[in-house]
């Protein structure tokens, strides 16, 4: 096993404060993975245990932490839009045009909404697409229904019966 780089005391006293002041579980997690080799001295499979992590994953930490020093252990998450098409100012941009025709009470049509998006983007994409782009602002599938839920048949026959004569 090769020795382990030598760690300064201002860098061990930085990543102590660092360790309390992460928000989330994956920056703890990451911290942890630095703070245990530095502190305990122990093996990237040992972290890995300690940290429920695997060994290669804590040798990446390890080495994003040499390279770009405390940087590399908070940060942003993992996820993200990496393959959007547009971003969500521009589809609340091309569905505003929309929005007045849903507001009076018409019905959306899909096709339309995927033309325009096709139109913004330049080449063809999947109705899913536009599907999830409508969920994720908030639209939601609402049709009319055919009847009412109450509506009950052999009612309405009595009814017709019994008032079809008696009108004044």
């Amino acid at each position: 096993m090769r020795p382990q780089r030598p760690i300064s005391e201002q860098a061990k006293e930085s990543l102590r404060e660092l360790l309390a002041m992460t928000k989330n579980k994956a920056d703890f997690q990451r911290v942890q993975c630095v703070w245990l080799r530095i502190l305990l001295g122990l093996s990237s499979v040992m972290v890995a245990k300690a940290v429920g992590w695997s060994p290669g994953r804590v040798k990446q930490v390890w080495s994003r932490y040499f390279a770009d020093g405390e940087s590399a252990l908070i940060g942003k998450g993992r996820g993200g839009r990496h393959r959007q098409n547009l971003s969500i100012e521009e589809e609340d941009r091309l569905l505003a045009r929309f929005l007045e025709t849903a507001k009076m009470g018409n019905i959306l049509v899909v096709s339309d909404v995927k033309a325009a998006y096709e139109m913004a983007v330049g080449r063809g994409v999947p109705k899913s697409t536009v599907y999830r782009m409508l969920a994720r602002h908030g639209w939601r599938k609402i049709s009319p229904r055919p009847r009412h839920p109450k509506n009950d048949h052999e009612q309405q026959e009595s009814f017709k019966k019994n008032t079809s004569g008696n009108h004044s």
